[in-house]
């Protein structure tokens, strides 16, 4: 059986197991078993993987703002974690099971972080 991984996973939103989206398939990491036999690892979400995907102009500006401000790796969800695939991927975990998308926390860290009062519970 033939699968196309790219037109049945990549961009597809990913959602948790409470319906909130978590993000978008960037790409896709693979892994090599014992017996040298390719197989999906994790699927891949944040505009570095994006970039890294699309390549030319766009891709490279992607890595580089990635790169740059980010400074942390794609978060990756393995496939143990998927529940089932349909018109999005729907995961068997919440969404705050996993870690925070990279730009969340760049954006958490350079910007709400210093608004004043931002640490503090409200009630």
């Amino acid at each position: 059986m033939r699968v196309q991984l790219a037109k049945q996973l990549l961009d597809r939103q990913i959602v948790d197991r409470d319906g909130r989206l978590v993000g978008r398939v960037d790409d896709i990491a693979f892994a090599v078993d014992d017996e040298g036999f390719p197989y999906v690892d994790c699927l891949l979400t944040a505009q570095g993987a994006l970039g890294q995907r699309m390549g030319g102009r766009v891709g490279r500006f992607l890595v580089g703002f990635a790169d740059r401000f980010v400074d942390e790796p794609p978060v990756r969800i393995p496939v143990a974690l998927i529940d089932r695939v349909d018109t999005a991927v729907r995961l068997r975990v919440r969404a705050a099971d996993l870690p925070p998308p990279p730009v969340e926390g760049w954006l958490r860290r350079h910007l709400i972080d210093r608004i004043p009062g931002a640490n503090r519970a409200s009630g």
